[in-house]
């Protein structure tokens, strides 16, 4: 695939994965172009945590369906995310950032612009929505032939001082260096991010890899080879909608529209 299309196609995979394992060359090819990605005075803090193992696998799938059933039940992902939620496509074409919620059980339908609310919280718990919602995240990730942790070396990883925020910069070149290789390849790609906002999970998982104390997990993806149909989540959304080049860059001064020729 064409560099310039892999970011266009580029996507979070919502769904499940085809249930095979992912090709050992893909693994590498994967872990090398991420060793390729810049880091400052090329230090390159970052390693890699190559999840196969099935056992290990269920092992985090347990932990992410729980996570995802706390932080429903307990409502701080409302709160916390209302403000990118996006119900029609009129307000997506409006705004063109946000995910458009587009996949909804037919109970909750009729209540969709009042389901992010103190009040849909509430239907959401008669309706036993956290509880199904912890089950597809459990068997989403167990259904991932493999799972990718990155973490950074503390040494490098500092939060208070400038070579944290070069790390964090090289973290992020990794991770877009990663995800592009598993788009020209077919992989599909996940955050599993539930862990890291409820108490206590995030430092399981640690254990469970047994990430050294020299080093911080940053970051932690579910991979593998997209179906052509698949049953889409509970809950689902999309998000390819992207703001307008001017509305995002400007022209040698900040109250300058930058205007290329082809606006896109």
């Amino acid at each position: 695939m064409d560099l310039l299309d892999a970011i266009r196609s580029r996507r979070t995979t919502n769904g499940p994965f085809e249930d095979r394992p992912l090709d050992p060359a893909h693994v590498r090819t994967i872990l090398e172009m991420a060793a390729c990605a810049p880091s400052h005075f090329n230090s390159q803090p970052w390693r890699f945590v190559v999840i196969q193992d099935q056992a290990t696998r269920m092992q985090l799938a347990d932990i992410a369906g729980e996570s995802m059933q706390k932080l429903m039940a307990g409502g701080r992902f409302w709160q916390r995310y209302r403000k990118y939620f996006r119900f029609s496509k009129k307000e997506v074409d409006q705004r063109g950032d946000g995910i458009l919620i587009d996949n909804l059980p037919a109970v909750l339908k009729p209540f969709a612009k009042y389901i992010f609310t103190e009040r849909g919280g509430e239907l959401m718990a008669k309706f036993q929505v956290p509880k199904v919602l912890g089950k597809d995240a459990r068997k989403l990730v167990a259904g991932s032939p493999l799972i990718l942790g990155i973490t950074l070396d503390k040494s490098e990883y500092k939060p208070d001082d400038l070579s944290g925020m070069y790390s964090l910069l090289s973290l992020g070149a990794v991770m877009q260096t990663i995800w592009l290789t598993a788009t020209s390849l077919g992989i599909g790609m996940q955050f599993i991010s539930t862990p890291m906002e409820v108490e206590g999970q995030w430092e399981k998982i640690n254990k469970l890899l047994h990430i050294p104390e020299e080093h911080s997990l940053m970051v932690l993806y579910r991979l593998g080879y997209i179906p052509q149909t698949a049953d889409r989540p509970t809950i689902d959304w999309t998000s390819s909608q992207r703001k307008r080049t001017a509305a995002l860059a400007y022209a040698n001064r900040w109250d300058e529209p930058f205007e290329p020729t082809n606006d896109a």
